[in-house]
């Protein structure tokens, strides 16, 4: 089972950036998806960013042009660029790698970092 362990998350402005950091314990390459999703108080949690085994990327539309998620490959880290942050991005973010377990899909996540964007 990989470990994933997010870090950078903090307390920022409107209008700053944070990056944020996910450590996995295997290769990244080994996963069919990575990405990032978060969870506000008393809402869903949902995908923000996500990057597939081939490098595509997807983003929530809420979060287009401002966050940018990459990967390196050798360091088995998994990123995300937050710029132009808003009071509405407050929410503890999560790390998730899936990939293929015989015929399953097997899904790890993280144990959140809180991100808190002050007006």
């Amino acid at each position: 089972q990989v470990q994933l362990v997010e870090s950078g998350g903090g307390l920022v402005q409107s209008g700053g950036s944070l990056r944020l950091s996910c450590a996995a314990s295997k290769s990244v390459l080994d996963f069919v998806l990575m990405g990032w999703y978060r969870q506000a108080p008393g809402k869903q949690r949902e995908a923000v960013a996500v990057i597939t085994h081939g490098g595509d990327t997807n983003y929530a539309d809420s979060v287009k042009g401002r966050f940018t998620v990459s990967r390196d490959n050798a360091e088995n880290i998994l990123y995300l660029q937050m710029n132009s942050l808003r009071p509405e991005d407050t929410a503890v973010y999560y790390c998730n790698a899936q990939k293929f377990v015989d015929t399953d899909l097997v899904s790890a996540w993280g144990q959140g970092t809180q991100v808190t964007v002050s007006s």
